[in-house]
């Protein structure tokens, strides 16, 4: 699985790389508030963009992960509490249930012959 993830961003690479090689030298002017024009490279303006939507999922991913080892350490800690008490704790001892026979009849009623 690691050589899949490995040559999956190599080859990512390989295409961004591309991309700027063929488009290095394309201007775009982006009009900001004011009336303030910035002129960008293609490339490097498509690559801060990427990284402008990449980098918060990333981030609120490695946030959920953290959270939830937490939650898992945390009822990991729970449950050897647990088998720590239960094993400290002495067996019940079983209550003897005596038989059928031995059973007094109910008031009112006669046994049977």
């Amino acid at each position: 699985m690691r050589f899949l993830k490995v040559l999956f961003w190599l080859l990512l690479g390989g295409v961004v790389t591309a991309f700027v090689l063929y488009n290095g030298e394309q201007r775009v002017s982006v009009l900001l508030w004011g009336g303030l024009i910035a002129d960008f490279s293609l490339p490097m303006l498509l690559i801060l963009l990427f990284l402008a939507g990449f980098l918060p999922m990333l981030l609120a991913y490695h946030a959920m992960r953290w959270r939830l080892r937490q939650r898992i350490a945390g009822l990991q800690r729970a449950l050897e509490d647990l088998r720590a008490i239960h094993a400290a704790a002495p067996a019940p001892t079983p209550v003897p249930v005596p038989a059928p026979e031995a059973l007094p009849a109910p008031a009112g009623l006669s046994p049977a012959p």
